[in-house]
């Protein structure tokens, strides 16, 4: 939990006539619990707030917690949670050498989170038509993150200065997932 608590501050509102009638609005808010950034849905019949929260969601072969150790060192977040499928309702449905794999995983980085898990056995697809997006300020933080996501990796794009980014490159890491790092430049 954040020490921020639960002050929050709109910085503006869009109606969604598309859900219920016109009751809703989507208000992005800061300081909030967990995540300064999450986009409140505001019931404005009952007045009940609801939150709205874009997260990336990986699956491996296999490689989660391996993964996720290498994604806390490069991205220097914290692991919050790892879940195994043994000890789980649903450990039944994996095969004993499977039991140990991770059935989820939280990364948090800053106010950010990253999610994951193991596919069970047959169930696996390769990571396409996507990539990761890290949006820095900081050139030197960007060249060091993309190194380090690259170790072991394939790197698409050296990361360089581009005619819309300070630095911007595109690699698959050594588990298969797409990023990109993308840093603003100056305005």
């Amino acid at each position: 939990m954040h020490s921020e608590g639960t002050r929050t501050a709109a910085l503006f509102s869009l109606s969604l006539p598309h859900f219920h009638n016109s009751k809703y609005d989507l208000q992005f808010t800061s300081n909030m619990l967990h995540n300064p950034t999450r986009k409140e849905v505001v019931n404005q019949s009952s007045n009940r707030k609801e939150f709205m929260k874009l997260n990336s969601y990986l699956n491996f072969n296999g490689q989660c917690e391996a993964a996720f150790k290498f994604y806390e060192k490069c991205l220097g977040g914290r692991i919050a949670a790892t879940f195994p499928f043994e000890g789980t309702p649903i450990a039944k449905d994996v095969p004993a050498d499977w039991q140990k794999k991770l059935m989820h995983a939280t990364l948090d980085i800053g106010d950010q989170v990253l999610m994951g898990a193991d596919a069970p056995p047959g169930r696996y697809q390769k990571p396409e038509g996507f990539s990761v997006s890290i949006g820095l300020n900081d050139v030197a933080q960007s060249e060091r993150i993309f190194h380090a996501l690259a170790e072991k990796g394939t790197v698409q794009m050296p990361i360089q200065e581009t005619f819309w980014a300070a630095r911007f490159g595109m690699l698959t890491d050594q588990f298969g997932i797409p990023w990109m790092i993308n840093c603003e430049k100056e305005m």
